[in-house]
């Protein structure tokens, strides 16, 4: 059985607090991902996703004056490594969102998307209809 370690993103996608919101959007775009782990120095604080920034358009929000800090998810929530594509599915649905950070031992070593969730559950589907 997989484990939410094995589908995870080790390649973790950070920004500045301070940073602006269009650079947060041209960041996730350029790089043709959803999210990204926001830091204040050394420490992760928060998460931006791009359901943030939409709902903040849509809310017509000054986007131009917003920081990063304005529009961020915190506290981070998180998964171990050693749970189940299921467990994650299963907090996502909960807390109606689409990213999770991933810890191992309390430290962050990845996140894990719905995207990467449907990519796994399409496979166990698929090997088990042959």
């Amino acid at each position: 059985m997989a484990t939410v370690g094995q589908l995870m993103t080790k390649d973790l996608s950070v920004i500045g607090e301070e940073a602006s919101i269009q650079e947060a959007a041209r960041q996730m775009q350029n790089r043709k991902i959803g999210s990204l782990l926001v830091q204040n120095d050394q420490e992760y604080v928060g998460i931006i996703t791009e359901t943030d920034v939409v709902r903040a358009v849509a809310e017509e929000q000054e986007i131009g004056l917003l920081t990063v800090q304005g529009l961020m998810s915190s506290p981070i929530i998180a998964i171990e490594t050693k749970l189940s594509p299921q467990y994650a599915r299963d907090l996502m649905a909960d807390r109606h969102i689409r990213h999770l950070v991933v810890r191992e031992n309390d430290i962050i070593v990845g996140m894990i998307s719905v995207r990467d969730l449907l990519g796994y559950f399409k496979t166990v589907a698929k090997n088990n209809v042959e």
